[in-house]
């Protein structure tokens, strides 16, 4: 039976990386597969899913108001491949459950909270429903594990502000909870 899986992490992980390697994995099997990301992340272009380490690949486009289980009848692949699955509405998680519980796996990528430490919307209806949640772990500068994704603006850490700013590694570093907490950038 197909599942409905979160692979999270904070900024840095390889996230991105993992969701094109996945896709490229499943696509030299034969089969076909649906790269998309939410319209929010509009950082390398509409379409564009890029990783630091530069693979890259272009993605359908997730609008808020998209129906995805509608989306899926009209356009059938055999695997769906989200990226940056915290920008998903929690509806919008409810109806890729309802396609991998009918149809195929969905394999959703993101961060679980934002820079103050919350969880965004779309992760955490998939930490609530998903059947398979797996952490993708980096390392902060100290050498513990990055947990926050800390947001960076004139060489300090930011905890206040709009949830979503986008942005890469100009505005955020994953670091552990005891550096972000301490504010230390080094």
């Amino acid at each position: 039976m197909p599942k409905l899986y979160f692979k999270y992490g904070a900024m840095g992980s390889s996230k991105t990386a993992q969701a094109l390697m996945t896709k490229f994995n499943y696509e030299e099997k034969g089969y076909t597969v649906g790269l998309m990301k939410p319209a929010t992340d509009d950082r390398d272009g509409a379409d564009v899913i890029r990783s630091r380490i530069g693979l890259e690949g272009r993605g359908i486009v997730i609008s808020n108001g998209l129906d995805l289980y509608d989306w899926f009848l009209q356009n059938r692949y055999d695997v769906l491949v989200i990226d940056e699955a915290q920008f998903l509405t929690a509806a919008q998680v409810e109806q890729l459950k309802d396609i991998a519980m009918e149809f195929v796996p969905v394999l959703c990528f993101g961060l679980k909270t934002d820079f103050r430490t919350y969880m965004f919307e779309g992760s955490k209806r998939l930490f609530e429903i998903a059947d398979s949640l797996t952490e993708i772990k980096s390392v902060c500068r100290c050498g513990r594990k990055a947990e926050v994704n800390a947001r960076i603006k004139d060489g300090r850490v930011v905890k206040e502000g709009e949830q979503i700013l986008i942005g890469g590694n100009d505005a955020y570093i994953g670091m552990c909870y005891n550096c972000w907490q301490a504010g230390k950038l080094d």
